[in-house]
């Protein structure tokens, strides 16, 4: 492990930040409280460099553009450290997180910034440390491409929980245990290896399995390698928790859609591809983007010839029960009513997902039930002024 010192001497290229938001107007200010408290702007600075800070606002109907404007300009304005901190509040007309990915990955962000941090807007960061913990897990691993922080559920810092929050609970402490689980929620990597990857217009909601299986795979060119993707020690963010039966059911339909669609990408399509075009993957995705619209769409009314719903993708029904296998025996039988129920909703979801995909709609995210403006109360954040 490189001294604390040594790290900070070598950050010379600087950070830049992406705040990805679509109708958070409510939830925007929280965000931005905890993201405003992280030591990593003072470490940025003390280091000679620059941190960036994006509000990617993608397809808004809502005050989240005037609300992002108002709060980034507050702070900056009470900064101390102003001048090494840039801001922007980005508004695309399109609504969708991928274009806003791609925008921020290939255009936005300044060349010479050497990581950059992906995050949503509907979470809370705790811990002042987490950004920096995730820059320098990436330099403690040079292995590494990406680092992640552990995504806690709000129903987990509750003092009282139900029978439907435990088995929420159960489903994550199984998945906790994977190798190289990668939450899109929040994230850092190394820039080069960002810029070589493109996300598919048709993709949608299946950006953390795409970035997984890229960087694990070096962009599709290598046997996979789960310490391609290394977690954060004292990182941490938390997000809310789907636990109503219609809200868990919705969600469950949009993770079916995406592990289908990467399936016909990524098991299918791309391994076919010739080394020339893999080795510039991001280029050619892009190109036949613009070439050829609706190219994956295609491909999947081609996959779904041959499926039905309980098996729009390999292993479907029995991927809520593999992560049992890594757990104690203790741990298996506490998590196994879990990982029944995940089966049975799997089931229902897949039905919906198939019928959806079947009518070439993949464009499906429902957004969160929300029953306040976020965790600020909870974690001790103090709201930034209202404008």
């Amino acid at each position: 492990m490189l001294p604390h010192n040594t790290i900070e001497r070598q950050l010379r290229n600087g950070v830049a930040i992406a705040v990805f938001a679509w109708n958070e107007e409510k939830a925007l200010r929280t965000v931005l409280a905890s993201l405003f408290r992280q030591t990593l702007f003072e470490r940025v600075r003390q280091s000679g460099s620059r941190t960036h800070i994006f509000c990617v606002l993608n397809g808004c109907t809502d005050r989240t553009p005037e609300v992002a404007e108002g709060v980034l300009n507050d702070w900056l304005e009470a900064n101390p450290g102003k001048e090494s901190i840039t801001t922007r509040v980005v508004s695309l007309p399109e609504r969708g997180k991928l274009r806003a990915w791609n925008e921020f990955v290939h255009t936005l962000s300044p060349t010479e910034a050497e990581f950059l941090i992906m995050m949503d807007a509907d979470i809370v960061i705790r811990g002042r440390e987490t950004l920096w913990q995730l820059v320098q897990t990436l330099r403690w691993h040079p292995e590494a491409t990406v680092s992640v922080d552990l995504p806690i559920k709000d129903i987990a810092l509750a003092k009282r929980r139900s029978v439907k929050d435990l088995l929420s609970l159960g489903m994550s402490k199984m998945v906790r245990h994977s190798e190289a689980q990668l939450c899109a929620q929040l994230y850092c990597m190394r820039s080069e290896v960002a810029r070589n990857i493109y996300m598919p217009a048709d993709l949608k909601a299946c950006e953390d399995g795409y970035i997984k299986s890229l960087v694990c795979t070096d962009i599709a060119t290598r046997p996979l390698n789960p310490r391609r993707i290394q977690r954060a020690e004292e990182a941490s963010h938390v997000f809310e928790a789907y636990t109503s039966p219609a809200a868990v059911l919705r969600n469950q339909k949009r993770q079916m859609i995406g592990l289908t669609v990467l399936h016909v990408l990524l098991d299918k399509f791309i391994p076919s591809l010739p080394k020339s075009q893999k080795r510039n993957l991001a280029a050619f995705l892009a190109e036949k983007d613009r070439a050829e619209p609706g190219w994956l769409l295609r491909l999947i009314a081609q996959h779904l010839e041959k499926r039905s719903f309980w098996n729009l993708f390999p292993g479907m029904l029995t991927h809520r029960l593999a992560p049992l296998r890594r757990l104690p025996w203790t741990a298996r039988l506490m998590c196994l009513p879990a990982a029944l129920v995940g089966v049975g909703v799997t089931l229902c979801a897949g039905w919906t997902a198939y019928q959806s995909l079947r009518l070439g709609s993949v464009d499906y995210w429902p957004k969160a039930e929300r029953a306040s403006d976020g965790f600020a109360g909870d974690l001790g954040l103090a709201q930034p002024t209202q404008r």
